[in-house]
């Protein structure tokens, strides 16, 4: 069941109107998994940071071993004529993604041919300014380079995602932080994360276990920018329970304030606000 309403899909060089069917019963993205994507955002008129977005698919297929033939000046083009028939202020997903075709030696690697590509577009609204989220511990960690493709953005790695959801959840929270395999503090269930002590920002030093994402740079560029100190580093949950502020950072909402973690509640903060402000600053000054 798709996300968001109003759905466009781009399959072998046609929009279609709808959730168009893509894959095949014997893919090998259908039963191995090897399923690539990305998110950007349109919104506001503004597609920030479209091009990285395209660019990183490309990087995840290559990483799962596939074959990306689909330029990112191409597909940034696609994904504007896709837009066309929507609304100037509409807000909408953008998803492009491969999948693995052929398989290859002993099944289980890709084969070398051309794989899948298509790219959804799905109407989602942006999240209220005044939406937060609450977050708990989970027992589930982040997996290392070693142990599973954690240098794409890949539907295999989502699993893992929906079981600390899941766990958090059912303990009355809406997401969870996760650590890495050395117990270090490392993002959220869903995005990236970043705490506020003392006027300060701090955030987990990129270190192979989860993506640090575009958003993330996004607001690390910006913060910098306009004064603020901000920390990559390794950082612990205690950090995270000392912490003044804290908020989450992703493509699908930018800017998500964290209210609470167990039992300690935190507020709306002016950095967590500054951060949105900035974000959305600098994508209408480079539209």
């Amino acid at each position: 069941m798709a996300t968001g309403t109003n759905i466009r899909t781009y399959f072998e060089g046609v929009w279609h109107d709808g959730d168009a069917p893509l894959m095949r019963a014997a893919d090998h993205g259908m039963w191995l998994g090897s399923n690539v994507f990305d998110g950007a955002r349109a919104v506001y008129g503004l597609v920030p940071d479209l091009d990285l977005h395209c660019a990183r698919v490309n990087a995840s297929a290559e990483a799962l071993m596939l074959r990306p033939w689909v330029s990112t000046e191409d597909m940034v083009a696609i994904v504007k004529e896709g837009l066309s028939a929507y609304a100037e202020d509409a807000a909408v997903y953008i998803r492009p993604m491969y999948w693995g075709i052929e398989c290859g030696a002993s099944a289980i690697l890709p084969g070398d041919g051309k794989p899948g590509f298509a790219i959804c577009l799905e109407e989602i609204p942006m999240p209220a300014e005044t939406a937060s989220a609450t977050v708990t511990t989970t027992r589930f960690r982040r997996p290392v380079m070693e142990s599973a493709v954690v240098n794409a953005k890949a539907a295999c790695l989502y699993p893992n995602n929906a079981r600390m959801l899941a766990e958090a959840r059912a303990k009355g929270f809406t997401n969870a932080l996760v650590t890495d395999a050395m117990g270090n503090l490392a993002e959220s269930a869903t995005a990236n994360v970043f705490l506020v002590k003392d006027g300060s920002v701090y955030t987990p030093i990129p270190n192979g276990t989860f993506l640090a994402g575009i958003t993330r740079a996004r607001h690390i560029e910006n913060l910098r920018a306009d004064g603020v100190a901000v920390h990559e580093c390794v950082l612990s949950m205690d950090d995270a329970r000392d912490a003044d502020e804290i908020f989450l950072s992703g493509n699908m909402a930018k800017v998500t304030p964290v209210t609470a973690f167990d039992d300690i509640s935190y507020q709306i903060g002016p950095i967590t606000r500054r951060a949105r402000d900035l974000y959305w600053d600098w994508a209408r000054r480079t539209a």
